[in-house]
């Protein structure tokens, strides 16, 4: 029996579904997960034809965060330096996450534990599963929240709910997280991946060079003054208003009809 990839790689309808496939261990991350990831990512930037990122686990869980397997300290000779695993697997796709120019949605099917639960929160739309629960799991082992955890938390819902999810390591269920505004919305068990796929539909077909510049302007808010942010508006409203999207989207408006947006700048 052959050894199943460990992402599973979908491209259909310009959507590119990114399946985590380590079922058997809660889809944990070990080093082929994670170069597997930026790998696809990457190709999710350079492809034109990808207009929407989908990312999902497989079997019953989201990601439960590192495979502990791979970093126990009994195992080695001297201490493990973490900040290299950080600077070679996840800081990398948190980083391609963000700079990634189109839209990336994520279907939490399960829990969402430490680096999984960051990794969830990196993405820009995130459906969960209402039994799914997100635990920021790091002190339970003498660490610290990582892959953009205490960057994302508090901008997301603030100091005091931050350090307490961090420090308590308590679970925080789908329905609270959108309550929070830690998440877009919490579905039925049966319905998150469905419901994912179908919103990454209509923005595949959308303006993803808007949807790009959204999302880098709705990043930037929270490190820059309004002035300054006054001018990253006026410098991206003139990108976006050169593309063929908005003079197709004015044509379509003034005749009355739906847009039929390419995409490209």
């Amino acid at each position: 029996m052959s050894e199943q990839p460990p992402l599973l790689v979908e491209t259909a309808e310009g959507i590119c579904r990114l399946t985590l496939n380590r079922p058997e261990k809660l889809n944990s991350f070990n080093v082929a997960l994670g170069e597997a990831l930026q790998q696809a990512l990457d190709v999710c930037a350079s492809d034109d034809a990808i207009r929407a990122v989908v990312l999902t686990g497989a079997g019953r869980a989201f990601c439960a965060g590192q495979d502990l397997g791979d970093r126990d300290p009994s195992k080695m000779t001297e201490a493990p330096d973490l900040g290299s695993t950080l600077e070679r697997v996840y800081n990398p796709i948190i980083r391609r996450i963000r700079a990634l120019e189109k839209p990336v949605l994520c279907a939490v099917n399960g829990v969402a534990a430490g680096a999984g639960a960051n990794l969830a929160l990196a993405c820009d739309i995130v459906f969960a599963a209402k039994s799914a629960k997100f635990i920021q799991v790091f002190a339970r082992i003498g660490l610290l929240p990582d892959s953009g955890g205490t960057w994302m938390l508090p901008r997301l819902i603030g100091e005091a709910r931050a350090k307490a999810l961090a420090m308590t390591t308590e679970p925080l269920a789908a329905d609270t997280a959108a309550d929070w505004g830690l998440i877009w919305k919490a579905v039925e068990d049966d319905q998150v991946l469905a419901e994912t796929l179908k919103l990454a539909g209509q923005l595949a077909v959308g303006p993803t060079v808007a949807y790009g510049l959204i999302k880098q302007a709705v990043q930037a808010a929270a490190d820059q003054s309004l002035d300054k942010h006054l001018d990253l508006e006026r410098d991206y409203q003139r990108i976006a208003g050169r593309t063929p999207d908005y003079a197709e989207g004015v044509a379509a408006f003034l005749e009355k009809r739906p847009a039929k947006f390419r995409g490209v700048r």
